[in-house]
Order: C-alpha cells, then sequence, then structure tokens
C-alpha cells in the first residue's frame, strides 16, 4: 500500500485557486501555489506537472462540484420539476462552494493556462459534460418532443442560463439572498412549463 500523501491534493488546488480569484491567474506560478499551500514545488511538479496542471485540475474539480450537485438531482421525476431542481441545484452550489462558483463564473480555462486548453484537457470536459448534455437533450424531448438545437437552446435558458445570471448577479455577495432559489425555481417552472407540448 502506498504511503499517505503528505500533502493534501484539495489544499494544493484550494491555494491555487485563492490566488487566482485574490489576484488574477498570472498571481498562481508554480512558487506561489507552493508557499501559499505549504506544499514543495517539488510536490507540484511530480503531482501536476506543471502550473497548467494545477490550474486544470482547480478548474475542473470546481466544474466536477458543480455537475455533481445539478446531475444529482436531476432523476426520473417530472421533466418540468427535474429541470427546476437543476436550476435550483446550480444555485445551492454557489451558495456551499461559492469561490468554487466564482472561478467557474468568472475565468474561462483559456483565460487560466498558458497557451489556452490542449487537446487532453478539451477530452476530459467533453467526457465531463457529457452526462449534462445529455440530460438537457432528454429533457427537451419529453417537454417539446425533439431535441435539436432550438430545443436544446429552449430548455438550456431555464435550466442553465437563469441560474447562471443568478449567480454572476450576486457573486461578489457576502452570501447569496435566501429568496433566490424560491424566485429562481418559480421562473424556470414557468418557462419550463411553456414548453410542454
Amino acid at each position: 500500500m502506498a504511503p499517505p500523501r503528505k500533502h493534501d491534493t484539495d489544499a494544493i488546488l484550494d491555494a491555487a485557486r485563492a490566488l487566482v480569484l485574490a489576484d488574477g491567474p498570472r498571481a498562481a506560478g508554480v512558487a506561489a501555489i507552493a508557499a501559499a499551500s505549504g506544499a514543495p514545488v517539488g510536490t507540484l511538479y511530480h503531482r501536476f506537472g506543471s502550473r497548467n496542471g494545477v490550474l486544470t485540475e482547480a478548474w475542473l474539480r470546481a466544474l466536477a462540484r458543480f455537475q455533481e450537485r445539478v446531475m444529482g438531482v436531476a432523476g426520473d421525476q417530472d421533466p418540468v420539476e427535474a429541470g427546476v431542481a437543476m436550476a435550483v441545484a446550480a444555485v445551492r452550489f454557489g451558495r456551499e462552494l461559492p469561490d468554487d462558483a466564482k472561478l467557474l463564473l468568472n475565468l474561462r480555462p483559456s483565460d487560466l493556462l498558458d497557451g489556452g486548453p490542449d487537446a487532453e484537457f478539451r477530452g476530459r470536459l467533453d467526457r465531463m459534460n457529457a452526462p449534462l448534455f445529455e440530460h438537457l437533450r432528454r429533457l427537451a424531448r419529453d417537454l417539446l418532443g425533439a431535441d435539436g438545437d432550438r430545443e436544446i437552446d429552449a430548455v438550456s435558458r431555464a435550466v442553465v442560463d437563469l441560474p447562471y445570471a443568478a449567480l454572476r448577479r450576486h457573486a461578489n455577495a457576502a452570501e447569496l439572498p435566501q429568496w433566490l432559489d424560491a424566485d429562481l425555481a418559480a421562473t424556470a417552472r414557468t418557462l419550463l412549463t411553456s414548453y410542454r407540448r
């Protein structure tokens, strides 16, 4: 059995995220991440390969946490209620993990990574997003009877765009308003209900 890691990966990724959010992507060099996390520079290179490797893992970890919450509520219930649950889960993600939400809301991978995302990153991102896109297709078929570009776009407005806009509006507040979940649920429900065939 391998010995336990001396420096926790989440602590390293948290430090990288904190540097990026406080002072921008250029502030998150390997030496700065090492100093902020307490992990030696060699550990960062060994575990992540490069600065891009650390920042890739921090951004994809935030995305995975978001998707766990959103897809965790996307069951086989009525399609309107499934969409509403997904929209509200996005707001809860912003409330529970505000720094991860800020990272996803404010920075694209091309903003973070030297040279931009590579093919490996894009492949991982596509694999991570595939279940979410498939669920949006299912909702479009159930509500609108088709899953073409227009139908998926319509469902995405309610399930993706509304919570994204709400989170962006309140991202710099000390905390998200408590009424936001109920208001967003009502708006998403109205929009999704209007799509029913």
